[in-house]
């Protein structure tokens, strides 16, 4: 039997919450995950006897990896003159009648190649595990044709085979109409259904689906059309729902029992209602919400109250939310949503890891869970809420392994 390694000296956050801290702490990690974690001298005596690796973490505080769940890190190009253009009173989706907005960013990942793509992708996801990220989700949908989404989701493939870091796949082909469909949405639905999903799921490029159910986007029908067809091949659907206006997408995801609903801020009580139901999530994203200088508040009381489990994340994209930061997120969750410190990393956490709904991805330190957590050199959690900019992340564990160790950088 493979030998236990021992992490000692820890303040333990095991559900990255102020409640539950268990100080003096330790977690024993075989084969990748958590076998035993409680106070060090209830350590029981057979992981003493027995040859272990044993890592002092130094009395820091030690919370669960942090779970990006919703970003759209593979693109080309970026989109700071049409920011320039918002600035100068233009709306988003006035930007995107334009031909700006998502189909600049199609035009510019269409004519990168696969290598550009991974470069400038591995960039921002540096960012990310910098920060103590251990896994997250990558959406394609800047392709829009098969070859150009097929060419985004290798690229995240090759990202998860690059670095130590959980990457789950979602396919939005249904992101945007591409201008060889121009006046055909049906048409190109048709596409996205019989054509390009099965591909990509038969080449194993796929482990979601997500559809972008908005006035400048698809219809309530066109968007179940894509459910429909991931249904068929098995695949968990997700959806970008209510951001400009209420569709009753979130219900619609609802009746197809979707991970999550995502962006919500236009999202009304009746939907909430069939969120809970279904047990799906709600993504929230406050950097779109920032950068677009968004004025509707998602409803957070509406999910507080029918108990509506909430995520967080960057939304990470060229166009409305062009960040690589999930602290700073935080940050924004709390002082733009006046959601509380225990909420928001519930939101990169355990709430982000339901999101995801993959068994590799918990969210928490529990027993039998993944050995993913991070050590922070910080005096309480708050900390990770308030500060902007300051790293604090000295070490972070994947699967039982050290990916980052900050502990050795001297600030003078």
């Amino acid at each position: 039997m493979t030998s236990p390694s021992i992490w000692t000296n820890a303040t333990l956050a095991p559900r990255a919450c102020s409640a539950g801290l268990i100080e003096n702490a330790a977690i024993v990690v075989r084969t990748g995950r958590i076998e035993w974690f409680g106070p060090m001298s209830q350590i029981p005596d057979h992981y003493l006897d027995q040859p272990t690796q044993t890592h002092d973490l130094s009395g820091a505080i030690v919370t669960p990896g942090l779970i990006d769940c919703h970003t759209h890190l593979i693109y080309g190009g970026n989109r700071a003159e049409e920011f320039a253009l918002r600035l100068a009173g233009a709306s988003y989706e006035e930007v995107a009648r334009r031909g700006g907005g998502i189909i600049s960013t199609v035009r510019a990942t269409r004519a990168a190649t696969e290598d550009e793509l991974f470069s400038s992708a591995l960039r921002r996801l540096e960012s990310l595990m910098n920060e103590g990220v251990t896994a997250l989700e990558i959406k394609s949908g800047y392709g829009l044709d098969l070859e150009s989404e097929k060419k985004m989701l290798r690229v995240a493939r090759r990202l998860a085979q690059a670095r130590p870091v959980t990457i789950l796949t979602t396919f939005l082909g249904a992101h945007a109409l591409p201008p060889e469909y121009a006046g055909q949405a049906d048409a190109y639905i048709d596409h996205v259904c019989t054509q390009m999903l099965p591909a990509l799921a038969k080449e194993h490029l796929v482990d979601a689906v997500d559809v972008f159910c908005e006035r400048i986007g698809f219809t309530l029908a066109q968007s179940e059309r894509v459910f429909q067809a991931a249904r068929r091949l098995g695949l968990p659907v997700k959806m970008h729902a209510e951001q400009l206006s209420l569709m009753g997408g979130a219900a619609l995801a609802a009746r197809y029992q979707a991970l999550s609903a995502d962006h919500l801020e236009f999202l009304d009580e009746a939907g909430v209602i069939a969120m809970r139901d279904a047990g799906m999530v709600a993504v929230l994203l406050p950097g779109a919400y920032y950068f677009i200088r968004e004025t509707q508040l998602p409803p957070i009381e509406l999910l507080r109250k029918h108990k509506v489990p909430i995520a967080i994340s960057t939304d990470s994209n060229p166009g409305t939310s062009p960040t690589t930061s999930l602290l700073l997120m935080l940050n924004m969750a709390c002082t733009l949503f006046r959601m509380s410190v225990d909420e928001v990393l519930a939101g990169v956490t355990r709430n982000a890891a339901q999101a995801l709904g993959h068994p590799d991805v918990s969210g928490e330190i529990a027993i039998g869970a993944p050995a993913d957590f991070v050590a922070w050199d910080i005096e309480s959690l708050a900390e990770l809420a308030y500060w902007s900019g300051l790293d604090r992340c000295q070490l972070v564990v994947r699967h039982g392994q050290i990916t980052r160790d900050n502990r050795e950088q001297v600030y003078g």
